[in-house]
């Protein structure tokens, strides 16, 4: 009978190791910060929205229509709101392909003041805020300032130029189609082309359909208040119309990367400014940054006075200035790259609050519903398609890639500056935004020139 063997001792390798659960402070607390709603943390977004609803409490104690006008809680609102529903808007089926992050950040809103969903205190402190800062204009400065100095200064010229090409070419077509189809809708051929497409090329509302109301007033002694309401809804509709193609031809460079240049309207265009690109060494500070913002700012100021002195428009006189430097190599190269980060951060972070604060303020959601009834969208749709297909034939023909072409000729079918920001991101394409405002300052004014001139001497 033999002896049990004996277990030997376990060594160190043979003991299992219990693992202790893993602590939720401070790890388990950093992965629910990283956890994001647009670029803010999900802890800071429910924290924000416990904020905002104290404040709206407290005011309806105070019966009070309005929270504290503090610049950090307008940001809070703005920020909470306008990402919320860029993040709704991108995770929706279909809609996220074609830009629905940008559409939902700015008609939501609009329809939740119309309807009344949204507390009032909210609506007036965001109006209020919105129009007195008037910081929409400051987001298009630093993306344009930021764009145009972070582009390829060798090619920056000859996009410039051959723009115009597709873009005349693209508004004549769209005008003859247009009115060709809202005539054959029953329109008339008459209000096809005065309240319906050329409205839709003017610029926006702001610098379009504002001073073209106010010329056919005169012109027609009719109340411009009517003619403003009656052309308003055919300009919002082309700029959501507009803001759905492009988002189409983003998913469609996804498919096609051949059709596209990822922002770059032309080939062998760089993205990184030329003199950063032949100094890797060069580092850029805070007070780079800063400094390229105060440049920014500066250039904008230089356009408010050529708006007082010549009624000229303040953005495109701070295009061209910007242009200037950068042809002259007039901002050395960390600014350049300071200016470039400006750029980006408000491209990140400022896109969907500026969205929501305009879909607030000055969208007004019974005017687009009034363009609704099938003649009218036939006629805007065939417009601003027809506006975007030549945009990106002749482009092409242009040796600019197509998809960035037509995107920039869907700019001048949108709500000005307010459509340019929604088109551009619904596009995913920022970087175009100096190529947007030619389309659509420049090309709305002449629009508008031109039709009141021919008003006058046709008499139409």
């Amino acid at each position: 009978m033999t002896a049990p063997q004996q277990s030997l001792p376990e060594t160190p390798d043979t003991v299992p190791v219990a693992t202790a659960p893993e602590r939720f402070w401070p790890r388990g607390w950093w992965r629910l910060m990283e956890l994001r709603i647009g670029v803010i943390p999900l802890p800071v977004v429910l924290v924000l929205l416990g904020i905002i609803g104290y404040f709206l409490h407290l005011g309806t104690a105070l019966h009070q229509d309005k929270l504290p006008t503090e610049i950090s809680m307008m940001i809070a609102v703005i920020g909470v709101g306008g990402f919320l529903c860029g993040e709704l808007g991108k995770r929706l089926p279909i809609l996220r392909d074609v830009g629905g992050g940008a559409i939902l950040a700015t008609f939501v809103p609009s329809a939740l003041v119309f309807y009344k969903v949204l507390p009032v205190a909210i609506t007036k402190s965001v109006t209020d805020f919105t129009k007195s800062t008037q910081f929409l204009y400051l987001f298009i400065t630093a993306i344009i300032v930021g764009s145009i100095l972070g582009m390829d200064r060798r090619v920056l010229v000859r996009g410039f130029l051959k723009t115009f090409v597709p873009l005349s070419l693209g508004s004549i077509a769209a005008l003859a189609v247009g009115t060709g189809v809202g005539t054959a809708m029953g329109l008339g051929t008459r209000h096809s082309l005065l309240y319906v497409v050329i409205p839709i090329m003017a610029g926006g509302v702001g610098e379009g359909a504002l001073p073209l109301s106010t010329g056919y007033a005169d012109l027609l002694h009719r109340k411009q208040g009517d003619i403003f309401a009656e052309i308003l809804p055919a300009v919002m509709l082309a700029s959501l119309t507009a803001i759905l193609l492009s988002g189409a031809l983003n998913r469609l460079g996804k498919k096609y990367p051949h059709l596209t240049g990822e922002g770059r309207l032309q080939p062998d265009e760089q993205d990184e400014p030329a003199l950063v690109q032949e100094d890797k060494s060069v580092t850029v500070e805070v007070e780079q940054v800063a400094a390229a913002g105060s440049f920014a700012i500066a250039l904008y100021l230089l356009g408010l006075v050529s708006k007082e002195a010549w009624s000229f428009p303040a953005p495109v006189t701070m295009l061209f200035l910007a242009v200037l430097a950068k042809l002259t190599s007039a901002v050395p190269p960390k600014l350049q790259e300071g200016a470039n980060i400006v750029y980006r951060f408000f491209r990140v972070a400022v896109t969907y609050p500026l969205l929501f604060a305009i879909g607030v303020s000055i969208t007004p959601w019974d005017k687009l519903m009034a363009a609704l009834h099938w003649q009218n969208i036939v006629t805007i749709v065939s417009t601003v398609v027809t506006l975007m297909t030549t945009g990106w034939f002749v482009g092409r023909w242009m040796k600019l890639y197509p998809l960035e072409s037509a995107i920039v000729n869907a700019c001048h079918s949108g709500q000005g500056g307010t459509g340019d920001v929604a088109i551009l991101t619904a596009a995913n394409r920022m970087q175009l935004m100096p190529f947007a405002q030619i389309a659509t300052r420049i090309g709305g004014a002449i629009t508008v020139t031109l039709t009141l001139l021919a008003l006058r001497w046709l008499k139409l």
